[in-house]
């Protein structure tokens, strides 16, 4: 069986995708190495300061479509470091919820006061139709992907 047209220009934009994700994790860890942080960690932190409560783990890894090991392991290395701590939790003994500390908040809020002139500049020159156009895309996509369109299943 060969791509269709749709199959190669899918293929196109997601190649781009993983380059473009690499450069993002690159830069990111430049930006915000004085802080203490790795872009991986910086995601972290966003995934805590935007879940609705503290959550544990598992939760984190999920909302950021992560595995549980790889979260935890950044979440032990940020607890180490004093950028969160650990709560129990009333739902479940083992799955500790995980909070932001005083010096995990500053770091992120810090994080994104440089992220801020960065997302400008990357953003000027494209439209806000085009900008809508491509998160909606990536989106649609991201969906597919979450409701089991596997590899393996093709």
């Amino acid at each position: 069986m060969d791509l269709t047209k749709p199959g190669v220009a899918l293929t196109d934009v997601i190649l781009g995708l993983f380059r473009v994700n690499s450069l993002l994790l690159m830069r990111g860890d430049r930006l915000v190495a004085d802080l203490g942080l790795t872009s991986a960690r910086w995601q972290v932190l966003g995934a805590i300061v935007y879940a609705d409560r503290p959550e544990p783990v598992a939760w984190l890894a999920r909302d950021l479509g992560s595995n549980r090991q790889n979260v935890q392991r950044i979440v032990n290395d940020l607890h180490r470091e004093g950028f969160v701590e650990f709560q129990t939790n009333p739902h479940h003994r083992r799955a500790q919820l995980v909070v932001l500390t005083d010096k995990g908040r500053a770091a992120f809020d810090r994080a994104m006061q440089l992220w801020i002139p960065w997302a400008n500049s990357l953003a000027e020159g494209h439209s806000l139709k085009d900008i809508g156009t491509m998160a909606a895309f990536v989106n649609a996509l991201r969906r597919k992907l979450e409701d089991g369109h596997n590899a393996d299943d093709e």
